[in-house]
This record gives C-alpha cells, structure tokens and sequence, in this order.
C-alpha cells in the first residue's frame, strides 16, 4: 500500500532508492519501460516492462548499478514542465505518456480525480528523469549502500486492471542503517518461522481442502479445542459484564438487507441467492446486525427500563471474498464473530461504550496485547456511506466524547467508518511490532430507524433506539491466526489444546501413566499419553516440537514417589514433582491465565 510523506520518516529515502533502482534497471535493460514506483510500506516497487523476464540473479545486477549510482552522489533535481515538455521528455515511454495525457485531463496516476491544481512535474538524478511529485533526498549518496536490498519479483497488471499488459514489479527495502535492514530481515524470518499456516499443518490444528474449497478451513480435534476455549473465554468474560447471548441462524431473506443498506453496499461480498420464488431469496448471513435488530423488534414493546439490551452471539458467517485475497485463517469466506449490538438510549452511549471498553482491555490483556492504540475511523467522501449529515455528527460526536471521557488516546482516519456509523478500531501490535485490527466499537444512529426498531422513552413517546456494534476479538479463525503468530505457536497453558504429555520410560510405567492421566484428567486438565515405541529423548522433542508446554517423565523413582519428573517445552528441567503439587501448579496457571 502506498504511504504518505507526511505520515512515514522514511518516504524520502524510500521514494529516492525506487527512482535509483529504476536508472540501474534501465542501464541493464535500455530499451525497458518504465511504469510507477512508489514508496510503500517497509520499502518500494517500480513496474517495469521489459524485453525479457527477470531472474533473482538479476537483482544482485541491478542492486550493484545502484550502489554505483549511490556513490555518484548524483542531487535531485525538481522541475515543472507543461504537458507538451513532458510528452517531448517522455517520448519513447508509452506508460508516461498515457500518465500525463491523464495529468493534463486533472486525473492523477491511478486515474482518479487529483485534488487541487494538477502540476506536472518532473525529478532527474545523474541520466534518470521520471514523473515525480517528490520529495527526495537531497542526493543519491544520501541512501546508505548498506541499507537496502530488492526482495522479489512479481507480475502486476498496469494500474492493477488485468485488462491492461502485466509488468514486471520488483520490491525492495531502504532503511536508514545496516543494522535497521538487517533487523527488518531478521524480523521477516521470524514471521516466516511463526507463520501461522506453516505452524496451524505442522501442529495439527487445520487445513484447506479443494475438495471443500478456498478460504473455507477444516479445524482438527486439536484447533476445534482451541476455537472453543477462545471462545468460551468471551462468553464467559462478556456475561459477567452484563451481555446475553442468543442465535439468529445462518441465512436469511435478502430484502432484509435491501432494508438494511447493506445490499447496497456489500453484496459483492455476498454469496450468490437462494432462490426459492420471485419474492423469496435467500442469502447465506454476511453480518449479524439486522437479524439482532429483528430479533429486537420481535420481543414486544420495549421500555427505555428495558434498555440497555445487549445481544450478543458467536455466529458463523459467510463473505464470498475475491479468491486473490485469501489469507490462511486471516481471511477467509466462512467466519465467526464474536458479535454484540448494544441498543441503548442516546443517554446510555457513553455508559455503554466505557463498558465495553473494559472489557475489551480486560481480553487484550489476557491474550498479552498490551501495546495498541485506537484509531477513529470516519466518514469519507464517497458513495460508500449513508447520507444522513445529522445523524452522522450525532454519532461521531457521540464516540468522540466517549473516547475523551475514558481517557482513550485516538487517532482520526477518514473513509474507514462503516457505511452506517463511525467506529473505534483498537489497532494492537504483537510480539514482531506488527499491527492488527482486532476489536472495534461502532455507533449506529441509521440503521435502528431504517429496521424500525423503537421504544417507549420515560415521556412516553416512541422513540428509536441508538445501536453500539461491538467485537472484542473480531472474528475467531482470525484471531486465531493472529495467536498462533503471536505466541509462535506455543500458547499460554490455560489455551494449549494438549497441556501436557506423560512420557514412560519402559512398559513398566504404563500402568502408573494411566493413572496420573485419569487424575489430571479429573481435574479438568488436557493430558496426553506416548506410549509409543521412541526412546525418552524423542518423545520429549516430538512434544517440544508440537508446543506442548509440559513433558511429565515417568521413570521407577517418579511411580515409587507418586511424582513425575517436570521438563518444559523451553528444555527447563524442573526435576521431580509430586502429582498433586504438580497438579496445584498448573491449575492455577489455568486459573489465573497466567
């Protein structure tokens, strides 16, 4: 994703690289075109099209042209220029050419209606020139020759329409040092290593099929475990603070989502009909709230006594997303939410939403994400979102006020509300600094009112309630795939779905194995036996390697003292224990979620 120069320090030296790297292509390639190159996040891409296909050895070729540039300490140079200057500059690049006869249309590079004055201006270093709005460095030595490194090489359509030719993009990263590079590569090997599709296979926990399709996961005895304590931690967490569950199934009339507004807006993302008339469509459910707001309507004439109400559901649904953009668990077309709406009075919002963010912290805390911030998404400019200015600025000023009056630090971000209301995504960062969106508060003034949900206020008047959407966790498959990269796979001892493993030492110890397992059994823990043929030393890296946080060894010394012997999976010996002190131990490991 492209990135601003305002918001990100390295845009300078990012943006001046990519231009650097597209002069050391040309010098290998004098007859290539040149497409866009802009700085993105952690580095940059150009497009090319070239005379033939790249090969990794290509980069080392081009990464030394760029090291020669580099040295030159070629400056930047600005110019502006009028249309006919540019097509006479760029006369032999065809993708330039087609970019400023839409500069002098008022369209920027993608195509889109640029804002403000329309400049066409151009950046030359030492022979290169480009289309360029800037900024730059003040030179190219200002790129350290240590600090960056091309990536890969991947197809790309020009301007991402697969009508148009495919190019060739190169990817690279710039930073301001040797040791920021090599950090950055150290931290994308330890994605790699924690990868949760890599790990989610070799820990048994799920896997896709063809047979059953993209973006459609099937969870073993092992991931269904921990889909459930997940699960049952929310539920059991949210019905202390006041939240009632109920169930709404999994299809429903399409005309409630004509009603609704998100027809209109999401049924790209819907699966196709069901058609079982004229007038009957069904649709698998993509979103939970208009069937909550119709369940709110079904319950008879509601008093504001009644209110705040809080439904609450764990409710698989099903978004036919592009194939091209499916994740692993990240993003898939068969998801369950751990969803809430909150219909309350305009007087309860900021009651309501200090609630719910408690309960979200208490969850963040739990799952160890302690570092997040909140973004404010609101309405942008656009077709995406209801026209209703008054009941917009109800709503935003609604949220902010509960944001302020809790003390939440926030940062606003316009074109990221729902198409009916402005929304607190709380945006945590994991061990690796990575950033995810996981739980989110929304106002709704809108929809309550198209779905004529109402009430009976104190006046006695019949009034329309306000509705909070409220996730903690966003959706279980995942937040799940978050876990697994975040704790690389080695979960806390309350979440491991096998908490520990009893290895015998010969077939003497079986007997007392058993026995052990059906006394931690009894106490509510997950054990497993290996009474597999391997010696000790395999069984215990086999249960390392699966995560199992611990190993209990039985030899002749542990049955005659009714211990076990304790190994970790970090390889910690803590030697002999008795059953019941080990017991103790890990009950309340359990109990505290520590």
């Amino acid at each position: 994703m492209p990135v601003e120069p305002e918001s990100d320090p390295y845009y300078r030296l990012r943006h001046s690289a990519a231009h650097v790297m597209a002069q050391a292509v040309l010098q290998l390639f004098p007859d290539g075109k040149v497409a866009i190159g802009p700085p993105i996040e952690n580095g940059f891409y150009y497009d090319f099209d070239l005379p033939r296909a790249l090969s990794p050895d290509d980069l080392s070729a081009i990464e030394a042209g760029m090291r020669k540039i580099i040295g030159g300490r070629f400056p930047f140079v600005r110019r502006e220029v009028s249309a006919n200057e540019a097509r006479d500059i760029f006369k032999d690049q065809p993708y330039k050419l087609e970019l400023i006869a839409g500069l002098a249309q008022g369209l920027d590079e993608y195509g889109e209606t640029a804002h403000g004055d329309t400049v066409i201006s151009t950046y030359r270093q030492d022979t290169f020139e480009d289309l360029c709005r800037g900024p730059h460095v003040e030179h190219t030595g200002k790129i350290p020759p240590d600090g960056f490194k091309l990536m890969s090489i991947a197809g790309a359509y020009w301007r991402g329409d697969e009508k148009n030719r495919q190019l060739q993009r190169i990817y690279g990263t710039a930073w301001k040092s040797k040791a920021e590079l090599e950090a950055y590569l150290h931290q994308l090997e330890e994605a790699k290593r924690r990868d949760h599709r890599r790990l989610g296979k070799e820990l048994g926990l799920f896997y896709f099929s063809e047979d059953v399709g993209p973006g459609l996961p099937l969870f073993t005895p092992k991931g269904e475990m921990l889909r459930h304590l997940m699960e049952s931690y929310v539920r059991d967490t949210q019905t202390r603070y006041g939240y009632q569950h109920v169930w709404t199934g999994n299809v429903v009339k399409e005309s409630l989502y004509h009603k609704s507004g998100h027809y209109d807006n999401y049924k790209e993302s819907m699966f196709p009909p069901m058609v079982e008339s004229d007038d009957l469509v069904f649709r698998l459910k993509p979103m939970n709230c208009p069937s909550h707001m119709t369940l709110y309507k079904q319950m008879g004439v509601i008093s504001y006594r009644d209110l705040p109400m809080r439904f609450a559901e764990f409710a698989t649904l099903y978004r036919y997303e592009d194939s091209g953009a499916l994740n692993g668990l990240t993003r898939v077309r068969a998801l369950t939410q751990d969803d809430c709406h909150i219909f309350c009075t305009p007087d309860q919002i900021e009651q309501e939403f200090s609630l719910a963010l408690q309960l979200i912290r208490e969850v963040l805390q739990t799952y160890q994400f302690s570092d997040y911030k909140v973004r404010l998404s609101l309405r942008g400019s656009g077709g995406k979102f209801v026209a209703d200015d008054e009941k917009w600025e109800q709503a935003t000023a609604a949220l902010r006020n509960a944001l302020e009056l809790n003390n939440v630090a926030y940062f606003a971000e316009e074109g990221e509300a729902a198409f009916y209301g402005p929304k607190a995504d709380f945006m945590a960062r994991d061990v690796l600094g990575r950033e995810w969106q996981l739980s989110t508060i929304q106002v709704d003034f809108i929809q309550p009112s198209r779905l004529g949900c109402e009430y009976i206020g104190e006046d006695g008047a019949t009034h329309t309630p306000v509705v909070l959407h409220r996730a903690v966790t966003g959706t279980t498959e995942r937040f799940l795939g978050v876990l697994i990269e975040h704790f690389a796979g080695a979960f806390p001892v309350w979440l491991a779905p096998v908490q520990a493993v009893i290895i015998p030492i010969t077939d003497r110890h079986v007997e007392y194995a058993h026995a052990v397992k059906r006394r931690l059994e009894a106490a509510g823990l997950r054990v497993e036996l290996d009474q597999a043929k391997d010696r000790m030393q395999a069984k215990i890296r086999k249960a390392q390697l699966q995560k199992v946080p611990y190993m209990l060894i039985i030899g002749d010394k542990e049955q005659a003292a009714d211990a076990v012997a304790v190994r970790t999976r970090a390889g910690e010996d803590l030697g002999a224990i008795v059953v019941d002190e080990f017991l103790a131990r890990v009950t309340d490991e359990v109990k505290t979620k520590a």
